[in-house]
């Protein structure tokens, strides 16, 4: 039987990536020491495994990066430092129960100490397990500037003595909010990449469906972790249909709705309504509630767009976002009409958020079209056109250019 080492190695990579340094920070104290451990473990992983791939890769992974862990300790005393990067807290914070060690590392990369931009990266980096270089094309920065911010954010973890565990009671509130926000980003990052060639990053996706169904596990009868999970599902049991077979970005309107995951669809929408029976309600479950509207509806056509214009009025109330207050716009220009619609989007063109936002100019030039002002039409598109990194995006823009005449 021929064996594939290196396709075994990066689909371990894959799968397996986050659990294995989780397990290797554990006996290391030190993020960067542990990253170098594990690296080390996958790469002996492309020589050992050419006689056979073990029947549990992680643990194999897992076992190796511990072993050369050890080794350091035991060279470099690394163990003795003064101002390690992490404490390992040994006790367990009830009522959580023994450390998960992927959890505790979720919420070390959360930590609060952390911009919520550092968060997102240090995710990406040891959790996802992405290169530095892919993590600088996501955040539309260089490598060398993203390798910075990285390498600052592991010394403010030091700096502030985080510990390498879950928060117990008192803190988690305020801390799983935190962890929350940064799962969502990695949600979005996956579900249209933000530069690039390809429209989904597959990666993320199940990244952040691996992390949500980890917190849901962990967390069984917090509204928000439900209502995330359900996004999660509700969002990606579209994948499949997104991308044609060119390649293009196919729009919502035209998607095969018989081709979306009903299994995700059923389980988001039971999630969705037990999220909704919470009090005070929360912003999770709304915006869940949103992307079930969505999956409910049989055709295109069909879509209850004055739900969600009234769904989005009451994330708005309570979490006010110009992104929201885009979306809720667009929503408006299929419940009350195109008009209707543009006027709700020009009450956003000098919110400074929005600027430099390519989605602000291609919704207004969508609009734009459907009214009839086509010369203004074309040069939002054209401004969209610039705005937009990714690639298949800018392609569907530059067809409805075309189409403009």
């Amino acid at each position: 039987m021929t064996v594939d080492p290196a396709g075994a190695v990066a689909d371990a990579h894959r799968r397996e990536w986050a659990a294995v340094l989780a397990a290797t920070v554990r006996v290391t104290r030190d993020l960067d020491l542990a990253e170098e451990c594990v690296q080390e473990a996958y790469a002996q992983a492309l020589t050992a495994w050419r006689d056979g791939v073990p029947a549990r890769p992680g643990a194999w992974l897992t076992t190796a990066a511990r072993r050369r862990a050890l080794d350091a300790h035991r060279r470099a005393a690394v163990a003795e430092r003064a101002l390690p990067l992490l404490v390992v807290d040994d006790v367990a914070p009830e009522p959580w129960g023994p450390p998960d060690d992927l959890l505790a590392l979720l919420f070390t990369c959360c930590h609060p100490a952390l911009t919520a931009e550092a968060r997102v990266a240090l995710t990406l980096r040891l959790l996802g397990g992405l290169s530095t270089a892919e993590i600088a094309r996501a955040f539309l920065v260089s490598e060398p500037t993203m390798a910075a911010r990285l390498t600052r954010a592991k010394k403010k973890i030091a700096a502030a003595g985080v510990p390498f565990r879950v928060p117990g009671p008192a803190e988690m509130p305020r801390r799983l909010g935190t962890v929350l926000a940064v799962v969502h980003l990695v949600l979005t990052t996956g579900h249209t990449a933000p530069t690039g060639a390809g429209l989904v990053r597959h990666d993320l996706l199940d990244r952040a469906h691996d992390l949500a169904r980890l917190l849901r596990s962990r967390f069984p009868g917090d509204a928000d972790v439900a209502g995330l999970l359900a996004l999660v599902l509700l969002t990606d049991a579209r994948r499949a249909t997104r991308v044609g077979a060119d390649g293009g970005l196919v729009l919502l309107a035209d998607q095969d709705r018989s081709r979306w995951d009903t299994g995700m669809i059923d389980e988001g929408r039971a999630l969705v309504r037990g999220a909704l029976t919470a009090r005070p309600v929360r912003r999770y479950a709304v915006l869940a509630a949103v992307a079930a509207v969505h999956a409910e509806a049989p055709t295109f056509d069909d879509t209850d767009w004055t739900e969600i214009v009234g769904l989005y009025d009451v994330v708005l109330a309570r979490w006010p976002s110009p992104v929201v207050a885009l979306n809720r716009a667009v929503a408006v220009g299929f419940a009350e009409g195109p008009a209707a619609g543009l006027a709700a989007l020009d009450a956003l063109t000098d919110e400074p958020r929005l600027a430099g936002y390519g989605y602000l100019a291609a919704a207004r030039g969508e609009l734009l079209r459907r009214v009839g002002r086509h010369r203004e039409a074309r040069e939002a598109l054209e401004e969209a056109v610039l705005l937009t990194a990714n690639d298949v995006e800018r392609e569907l823009l530059a067809g409805r250019l075309d189409a403009l005449g």
